[in-house]
């Protein structure tokens, strides 16, 4: 379809016939030799002398071409385009922190598969947590993991594939043996400091209570909160464990209350699963839908053929006129 991006261009046409119906005629003052014979002259001659001015004619030709040259100039300053079929993207209005805990408690081979055999709390955590970030297709993804000291694995990136790479290639213990929670919630609002997107998302995974964080993992929590950030958090250690690799259900249920989120207990992988897609079905991706559609410029079309028969026309004038002098 052809569109014209300045229709308003076309109120010119009738421009030249505007002028040469309201504009006068241009008159040029020309030298002459005055003598008193003249009408003398113009008897002999047999023409009679009257006041006036020449005006040059214009053969049809010229007219002809002018109008042509004028409305093709004038089409080409309306820039017609080429109008293609409506594209939509649609881009995700959402922004995810995934933190995972790699303390040392999250060694123990206690999480139950669906054979029935039992296999690391970790490798059950990266299995999930991948299929979840596989499936986050459109939205902005941030990675932490978090032990002793919290660490960002990867900054916001709609680069799903390399963010669950990253959290494959994450071992127990490569961050210490502790539990930063506090620390890992305060990397995950920094994250956001970054993002101008207003769905601000944080799912917490932890299998200990918090052992060491320089802020409190409840002042993380309502900072958090204050900025917008939505927090989940799922507990997938032993309530009943002694020490540090107790889970401590309590603190991470108030840590998601401040930061108007949710607590999950997962036992085992199926349970775990089960935890991430009810959070997915609470929190649908908001999309924005871009839509535009593509233009291809036709302007230069009219002014070319414009130039090319005005250039012709003159050349064919030119060659009549050195013709007939010749002749």
């Amino acid at each position: 379809m052809i569109e014209l991006a300045f229709p308003w261009a076309l109120l010119l046409l009738p421009l030249p016939w505007l002028v040469y119906r309201f504009v006068p005629p241009w008159r040029e003052r020309m030298p002459a030799l005055r003598f008193p014979f003249f009408r003398r002259i113009a008897e002999a001659a047999g023409a009679e002398p009257r006041a006036g001015s020449v005006i040059q004619a214009r053969r049809r030709l010229q007219m002809a071409v002018a109008i042509v040259v004028w409305v093709l100039i004038v089409l080409a300053l309306a820039w017609p385009e080429r109008v293609g079929e409506p594209i939509e993207i649609e881009k995700a209005a959402r922004d995810l922190v995934l933190a995972v805990d790699i303390s040392g408690s999250m060694d123990q081979r206690d999480f139950a598969t669906g054979d029935g055999s039992r296999i690391q709390r970790l490798e059950a955590v990266k299995q999930v947590v991948g299929e979840f970030i596989e499936a986050r297709d459109g939205d902005r993804v941030s990675l932490i993991v978090f032990g002793s000291q919290a660490f960002m694995q990867s900054p916001f990136t709609e680069d799903l594939e390399t963010v669950r790479d990253l959290l494959g290639q994450t071992e127990v213990g490569m961050a210490g043996p502790h539990t930063v929670i506090g620390d890992a919630i305060g990397l995950g609002i920094r994250a956001f400091d970054s993002s101008e997107i207003e769905q601000r998302l944080m799912i917490l995974l932890s299998d200990g209570a918090d052992t060491g964080s320089r802020m409190s993992p409840v002042n993380a929590a309502e900072i958090a909160a204050s900025k917008g950030v939505q927090i989940f958090t799922i507990g997938v250690g032993d309530p009943e464990a002694t020490g540090e690799d107790r889970m401590d259900p309590a603190a991470l249920e108030d840590i998601a209350r401040r930061a108007g989120g949710k607590f999950y207990f997962a036992g085992d992988e199926a349970g775990l699963a089960e935890v991430y897609a009810e959070i997915d079905a609470l929190t649908p991706r908001q999309v924005e839908t871009l839509s535009w559609r593509p233009r291809e410029p036709l302007g230069h079309w009219p002014m070319g053929l414009a130039a090319l028969i005005a250039l012709a026309t003159a050349g064919w004038l030119e060659w009549r006129t050195s013709r007939r002098v010749a002749a």
